[in-house]
């Protein structure tokens, strides 16, 4: 069963960035107005070229479990800075600052689970252990 949880959560939590990569990629320019708002300024195009690298690599080797401590900390290097800039909610007005504050609170938790895939790795359902599990057959 713990196999099989790890497994769920790997997925659900890989489809955050696999959607955010797909996002930055399909939505480019809008994405980079929206760095501009934020105070991201400085080249721009190898900055999100950059993210969307981390995003796709990071997500995809946590979602086969194939190096997945190594995803978890690409995941981490994007992930960590987005959450201090975009959700600053201690700089917002009040109206604004409860929704940041709890948009904070979650990418928190994110990390956690990142942290939670760097310290354990991965269980029994991932490429990695199928691969150093497989037996190849002499022809």
């Amino acid at each position: 069963m713990k196999n099989l949880v790890d497994l769920i959560g790997r997925i659900l939590l890989s489809f955050i960035f696999l959607y955010d990569a797909y996002d930055s990629i399909f939505y480019f320019k809008a994405t980079k107005d929206k760095m501009t708002i934020y105070g991201l300024t400085w080249n721009q195009d190898l900055l999100l070229a950059g993210a969307i690298f981390l995003l796709l690599l990071g997500g995809l080797l946590v979602l086969f479990g194939y190096r997945a401590r190594l995803g978890a900390v690409l995941l981490l290097l994007y992930w960590v800075p987005v959450t201090f800039i975009v959700h600053s909610f201690w700089n917002d007005p009040e109206p604004e600052r409860r929704l940041q504050a709890i948009l904070f609170s979650k990418n928190l938790a994110i990390i956690g689970g990142l942290l939670m895939i760097w310290a354990n790795g991965t269980g029994a359902y991932s490429v990695r252990r199928i691969l150093a599990t497989t037996r190849v057959r002499g022809t």
